[in-house]
């Protein structure tokens, strides 16, 4: 397996503070889109959603922990498996990484006891202490600001005063932020642009094992795993570079069979998941392999294939399965999915780590088919040799139909024009065996190929024998 790493090249700013001060909607202003799930309801955030913001000239990696639920998680290892303990300790990993910590507090309720008790773990840690900015949140009007004064009683410093939610004060605050940071190092902006970034969708029913997934393919505990469904109610962004080649996985919130008619923080986690499928190149759609596939399983292939996205089948928790006999299991898949056999696939084990060493090169084989593009010359050449082989199939009518030109619109996805003349019908079964006879030839492994037929007498050619 070739190396991989997070962004490390950009300096680490982690924000931090007790539950519903606002930290994930400062996220979300920070880096410039909704990608936080934002609620009223304590514990929303279970994840650290990770981003990168560009800000003059300048970049850096910001995380948006899980608000800090009780002080006794502040000062004590942390050796309990529930849900909450592994919030905390993913939360106080972040912590010891970070360049720079934003702990944020309240400023319409003042200082509470959880505030003092995070502010007195800061200050007792004395590199904590030194890299800590106080951000006192929702300063709605300058009238508030004077309320702000309470919180130099946390001897965190003088507050910077922000409202997240309105945005004021977040550019004088980016400009504190890379300022501390330059001091240290300058850091300009990544030289991958957005358009060489793999955009990959973890996707799949609840507790199939998607955060596991993308714990075992990371090599560390990038996000929490529960059997307690919808434990990922939000996408969760990581960015890896892979033999040269940056990398985005997000991890979904798994989608049930109740779909948009989920209640509570499912809905719109599922909705964001469905979001963040259109804005993906590659799909990885994730199945429990020790259980009956069902009709939810085909509902998301054809959610993924309708959205002309990239596919990957995993085969998860094998080492569950008695008889491991691939042939058998790809089969039994193919059947029930006959509309996607071109998307791979792979059989793992998340929890034991088979054969996950695979799914990445998996990746870049499929970015690379689906962003293959065909010259004008490959594609006549290859009509040429097809219609010798199988003439073009008539749909309605006697007269069998002319094929005048084939050529390829457009990659990433690739799509391509089938002309024929202008009282030609042409069966539907010849676009898809000129579209399997494409896959043969060029591969376009994992992806959905789109073929536009449209009539049009003009023509120079004629490659109806």
């Amino acid at each position: 397996m070739g190396s991989y790493k997070p962004q490390s090249n950009l300096p680490l700013v982690v924000i931090c503070g007790r539950t519903n001060v606002g930290k994930s909607t400062l996220f979300n202003s920070l880096v410039g889109r909704s990608q936080a799930l934002v609620s009223s309801i304590d514990g929303t955030t279970r994840d650290s959603n990770l981003g990168v913001v560009e800000w003059a000239n300048s970049a850096f990696e910001i995380v948006d922990t899980a608000g800090i639920l009780e002080g006794k998680y502040l000062n004590t290892k942390i050796n309990s498996d529930d849900i909450d303990a592994q919030t905390q300790k993913q939360a106080r990993a972040y912590l010891e990484k970070a360049n720079l910590i934003l702990f944020l507090v309240d400023n319409r309720v003042g200082t509470l006891a959880a505030d003092k008790e995070i502010a007195s773990y800061l200050q007792k840690n004395e590199v904590f202490r030194r890299k800590t900015l106080l951000i006192a949140n929702k300063v709605d009007n300058f009238k508030m600001a004077s309320e702000a004064a309470e919180f130099n009683k946390l001897n965190l410093g003088e507050p910077y005063i922000i409202s997240a939610a309105s945005g004021m004060g977040t550019g004088d605050l980016l400009d504190v932020i890379i300022d501390r940071l330059d001091k240290k190092k300058k850091n300009k902006k990544p030289a991958t642009t957005e358009e060489e970034t793999i955009n990959v969708c973890i996707i799949g029913k609840p507790n199939v094992g998607k955060s596991s997934l993308l714990n075992a393919i990371l090599g560390y505990e990038r996000v929490i795993v529960s059997p307690v469904a919808h434990t990922t109610r939000e996408p969760q962004n990581t960015e890896i570079i892979y033999k040269d080649k940056k990398i985005n996985l997000i991890d979904t919130a798994g989608i049930s069979k109740q779909g948009r008619k989920a209640s509570g923080l499912e809905k719109p986690g599922i909705i964001k998941s469905l979001k963040t499928l259109e804005k993906a190149d590659i799909a990885i759609l994730v199945m429990d392999i020790s259980e009956t596939l069902t009709h939810q399983d085909a509902k998301l292939v054809q959610e993924i294939v309708d959205r002309q996205k990239s596919l990957l089948f995993i085969a998860n928790k094998w080492d569950l399965v008695e008889t491991r006999d691939t042939k058998k299991w790809t089969e039994i898949l193919y059947d029930k999915l006959p509309f996607a056999t071109w998307a791979p696939l792979q059989f793992i084990s998340a929890k034991t780590g088979e054969k996950v060493n695979k799914i990445l090169d998996l990746i870049l084989q499929i970015s690379e088919q689906r962003r293959m593009s065909l010259s004008d010359s490959q594609a006549n050449k290859f009509l040429s040799f097809i219609v010798k082989i199988h003439k073009p199939a008539k749909g309605k009518g006697l007269k069998a139909p002319h094929i005048y030109e084939f050529r390829q619109t457009k990659s990433n996805p690739p799509a391509f024009v089938l002309r024929i003349g202008p009282n030609d019908d042409l069966h539907f079964s010849y676009v898809r065996f000129i579209e399997n006879r494409l896959r043969e030839k060029y591969g376009f492994t994992g992806t959905p190929i789109h073929t536009r037929v449209t009539k049009d007498r003009k023509s120079h050619t004629t490659y109806n024998e």
